[in-house]
C-alpha cells in the first residue's frame, strides 16, 4: 500500500489510536482539537492542517515502537521540532488522518567531549541549548538562526538549516558527524560515530539530513565542536549601493580571511520596520539606502580581531565604498547591533501581507539579481515593497516582499503564486536555487521538477521508496 502523495489514504481507527496511546502514555497523546492546535499551524499562518492524534514521545525507543506500529497499520506519521519552519513541511495536511510525531521531550544532552570537540544530543534539544552546553566547556557550536530559541536541533538537521554563519562554518550538514535514526519500519539506525573520516561505504547520515522527515526520524546527532572565538567585533556599516556592498565583501574576505565569520546585508526599510516595530535602534545619525552586518573572530586575545576591523573600516571609507560606521564597544552593543538584522522578518508582520523566498544565487551577481527582482515586482505590484535581506556572504537572499502601504492583504497575497514563480524563474535564470536553507516542503514541492532533471527526481524517488515503501513519512512533502 502506497500512501496518498498529498494526504495519507487510511484514517487510523479508534482502536489503532489507543494503541499509538499507549506507547506514550495517555497525558502525552494529545487527541483534544484545541490542545492539538499548536502543532497544525505554523507562524505565518499559511498552512493549517488536521490531525488524528499528536503523539510525544520522550525516547527512541518510543518513537521506533510508534514508527513499526504506523508501518503494520498503513498510518502517516509527520515529524515535528520545534515547529518553527517556513515551507510547511512540519504542518500535516487538512484531512486529519496522519498523526503528528512531536519530538521536543527528546532533550537530553548525551555527551559533551570538550578534548575531541564534539556534542552528542537527542532531537528535541533547542539550538540554544546546544548553544549552551558547547559554551558550558569553552566550545562553539556555530549554527545560529533567528529561532534558536524554540527550533529543535532534530529540526535543524530534516532541513539542513544555514543561518549567519554558513561562511564561516558551514550548514547543519557540515556540522554533523553521526545521526541515531529510526526509520519507516521501526528499526534504529545508531549511526552516532565522532571520527571525523569513515571510507567506509555510502554517506547514510547524508541522505537524512534535509530530507525533511520523509525518509527517517532523526532522533539524536553528534555534532561538531570549534574553539571558542578569544575576541570577536562587529561593525554595522552604512552604504550607497548594492555594487558596493560587494566590493565591501571583497574587502572584508581578502583582508579578514578565515577570520570573516559573518557578512549580512540590510536595506534601509528593513532598519525602518525593526526600529518602528521592535524596539531596535539606528546606530548611524544618517540613512543609507543599504547596510552590512560585519563579525570578524580571533582564536586569541591579541587584539588582531580590533585591529583588522579599524583597518578594513579605514580602507573602506577612504575608498568611498563605506559612508559611515559603527565597531561595537562592547557585547552588549554587538548582540543589539545583531538584533538589527534577525528582527527584520518578524517586524514585516506589522507592515502586513508580505510574500517570502528563500533564495541563492551565485555571489558576484547578487546586486543584479536584487535590483532585477525589485524592478519586476514594482510592474507586477505598484507599490510593493522589497525587503532583500540576508547572507550575502554565502549567496542567499532572502527576497521578502511587504505590501503596499494601505493595500488589502487578502488581495496582495492571492499574489504569492504568481511572484513566486516570476522569482523562481529570475533565479533559475541567474544559475541559483529556489531553496537556500529552508527546505522544500509543502510550499516548493511541485517546483522540483522545474527545477531538478528528470534523473535527479527519479534517484531521489527511488531513494523514498526504498526507505519508506510505504509512503508513511510525511507523505506529500518534498516530494
Amino acid at each position: 500500500m502506497m500512501a496518498d502523495e498529498n494526504t495519507g489514504d487510511r484514517k487510523p481507527s479508534a482502536e489503532t489510536l489507543l494503541r499509538f496511546a499507549a506507547i506514550v502514555g495517555e497525558r502525552y497523546a494529545i487527541g483534544a482539537e484545541a490542545d492539538m492546535a499548536p502543532y497544525l499551524t505554523e507562524w505565518r499562518d499559511r498552512y493549517r492542517g488536521r490531525a488524528a492524534l499528536i503523539l510525544r514521545p520522550d525516547s527512541t525507543q518510543q518513537v521506533a515502537a510508534i514508527m513499526a506500529l504506523a508501518a503494520q497499520t498503513g498510518t502517516a506519521i509527520v515529524p515535528q521540532g520545534g515547529n518553527t519552519g517556513l515551507v510547511g513541511g512540519q504542518i500535516p495536511y487538512e484531512s486529519g488522518h496522519e498523526i503528528v510525531l512531536s519530538l521536543g521531550r527528546l532533550n537530553r544532552v548525551r555527551e559533551v567531549d570538550a578534548a575531541g570537540n564534539t556534542l552528542t544530543m537527542e532531537a528535541g534539544v533547542t539550538l540554544a541549548a546546544a548553544q549552551a552546553a558547547a559554551e558550558g566547556v569553552e566550545r562553539l557550536f556555530p549554527l545560529s538562526l533567528a529561532s534558536e530559541g524554540s527550533c529543535q536541533i532534530g529540526g535543524n538537521l530534516a532541513t539542513n538549516a544555514g543561518g549567519v554563519q554558513v561562511l564561516a562554518y558551514g550548514s547543519a550538514r557540515d556540522l554533523t558527524l553521526g545521526l541515531e535514526v529510526v526509520l519507516a519500519s521501526g528499526e534504529v539506525w545508531n549511526g552516532l560515530k565522532s571520527l571525523r573520516k569513515d571510507n567506509t561505504g555510502y554517506d547514510l547520515k547524508s541522505l537524512f539530513i534535509g530530507s525533511e522527515g520523509t525518509l527517517g526520524v532523526i532522533t539524536a546527532a553528534t555534532l561538531k565542536l570549534f574553539p571558542r572565538p578569544k575576541e570577536q567585533t562587529a561593525i554595522f556599516a552604512g552604504l550607497s549601493s548594492l555594487e558596493d556592498i560587494a566590493r565591501l565583501f571583497e574587502m572584508a574576505r581578502d583582508d579578514a580571511g578565515p577570520g570573516l565569520t559573518l557578512f549580512e546585508l540590510m536595506p534601509r526599510i528593513g532598519i525602518e520596520f525593526v526600529t518602528k516595530h521592535m524596539a531596535g535602534r539606528d546606530p548611524l545619525a544618517d540613512a543609507y539606502p543599504w547596510y552590512a552586518l560585519i563579525e570578524i573572530s580571533s582564536p586569541s586575545k591579541d587584539g588582531r580581531a580590533s585591529e583588522l576591523s579599524m583597518q578594513l573600516m579605514e580602507y573602506a571609507l577612504e575608498a568611498e565604498v563605506v559612508k559611515d560606521a559603527v565597531i561595537a564597544s562592547s557585547l552588549a552593543q554587538a548582540v543589539e547591533l545583531r538584533h538589527l538584522r534577525e528582527a527584520i522578518s518578524e517586524a514585516q508582520k506589522f507592515e502586513g501581507g508580505s510574500i517570502k523566498h528563500d533564495v541563492s544565487i551565485p555571489i558576484a551577481t547578487v546586486p543584479e539579481f536584487i535590483a532585477r527582482a525589485s524592478e519586476m515586482i514594482e510592474r507586477m505590484a505598484p507599490g510593493a515593497r522589497p525587503v532583500p535581506f540576508g547572507h550575502f556572504g554565502d549567496g542567499n537572499i532572502h527576497f521578502n516582499i511587504s505590501q503596499p502601504v494601505g493595500a488589502d492583504k487578502a488581495a496582495f497575497l492571492a499574489l504569492w503564486d504568481e511572484i513566486s514563480e516570476a522569482v523562481h524563474g529570475m533565479v533559475k535564470t541567474m544559475g541559483g536555487s529556489i531553496s537556500a536553507e529552508h527546505g522544500v516542503g509543502r510550499m516548493k514541492r511541485d517546483l522540483l521538477a522545474q527545477v531538478k532533471s528528470p534523473v535527479e527526481i527519479a534517484l531521489m524517488r527511488q531513494i523514498k521508496a526504498a526507505l519508506d515503501p510505504l509512503g508513511i513519512l510525511n507523505p506529500g512533502k518534498l516530494l
